[in-house]
């Protein structure tokens, strides 16, 4: 992954990119870190159904095993974690936490709703919607310190 991202640093650089390793690191780092569990995810799972009452499986979870609840709630926020924690080192444009939690609930949706349409035996819930959203949220806070800066308007030369 490291030589990926160094390789593409060095083409964007070449090409006059602003900011070459930056985002290049932050882009492989970002897929390299969403995909697997994207994948695991879109695995054949044995209990299908769909829950869309807001806060009902974690509710349940609450009252189960701690293992349990640990693993699907830690295994939730992890699932967008890698892009929330990246895109805004990346772009200015998700510095705004409201837009990487739209990005990340979009994303999510998207997700739980191939779980359901693709018949893969998964529970398909508004609840890991709310948790994959709350990680990219998370991660991102964790990274403010080396957020990309925001584009100055209106300071160059009239």
């Amino acid at each position: 992954m490291v030589l990926v991202a160094h390789l593409l640093a060095r083409r964007r650089a070449r090409g006059g990119h602003p900011h070459p390793a930056r985002t290049a690191y932050a882009d492989v780092f970002a897929v390299a870190g969403t995909l697997p569990w994207l994948w695991m995810i879109l695995t054949p799972g044995r209990t299908p159904g769909v829950s869309l009452v807001p806060l009902r499986d974690l509710a349940e979870l609450a009252s189960g095993p701690f293992g349990a609840a640990f693993a699907q709630v830690g295994g939730n926020l992890l699932v967008f974690a890698a892009l929330g924690a990246l895109l805004p080192i990346r772009s200015p444009y998700f510095t705004r936490l409201w837009r990487l939690a739209l990005l990340a609930g979009a994303l999510s949706v998207t997700v739980e709703a191939l779980q359901y349409g693709l018949r893969l035996g998964r529970v398909s819930s508004v609840d890991d919607v709310l948790l994959n959203a709350a990680g990219a949220v998370l991660a991102g806070l964790a990274t403010r310190p080396w957020h990309a800066a925001p584009a100055t308007v209106g300071t160059g030369p009239q």
